[in-house]
This record gives C-alpha cells, sequence and structure tokens, in this order.
C-alpha cells in the first residue's frame, strides 16, 4: 500500500490555478506578485483571463512551475487568503 501523503503528480510541474475576484484594474498583476513569492519564474503573460458575463467578477488561469506539494499548498493559502481573492481552485 502506498502512503497517503503520497502525490499524485511528478514535481516540477505545470500546475494551472485558477482564481477568481472583483473585477479590477490590478486584478492580475496583484495575484502575479502574489505568485511570484512561491514561483520566482512566474511568467504573466501565459494568465489566461475571463471576465464574467456580467462585468463584475474576473476568472485567471495562473500556471505555475510547481517543485512540490508544500509549495502549491503555500500559492493557494497565500491566494485563498488574499482580499482580492473570492475563489481558488
Amino acid at each position: 500500500m502506498s502512503p497517503v501523503n503520497e502525490s499524485l503528480f511528478e514535481f516540477p510541474c505545470d500546475f494551472p490555478i485558477k482564481v477568481m475576484g472583483k473585477a479590477h484594474p490590478d486584478f492580475i498583476e496583484t495575484i502575479a506578485t502574489v505568485v511570484r513569492q512561491f514561483d520566482p519564474e512566474f511568467d504573466a503573460s501565459r494568465v489566461e483571463i475571463r471576465p464574467s458575463s456580467g462585468g463584475n467578477y474576473t476568472g485567471l488561469t495562473v500556471t505555475v512551475r510547481a517543485q512540490s506539494r508544500e509549495q502549491l499548498d503555500d500559492i493557494y493559502r497565500a491566494l485563498t487568503g488574499h482580499p482580492m481573492v473570492k475563489v481558488v481552485l
């Protein structure tokens, strides 16, 4: 039997993270800054942007180069704790 905490991913790997927040002119750069704290090589030009149909929210897909499960957990914690972020998937 394999250990419970064994990762399903092989690191390093590209890992997409979906982030939703209120539409704001600085939202994309703010999220990129948060992600760069944990992935200094993060390329903001690879961010996919989807405005909501009403224009009130912005959805982003940020793809990080994950080195470990701990790094991903840290990114998720930082994003979910950020006041501009509503949802992280």
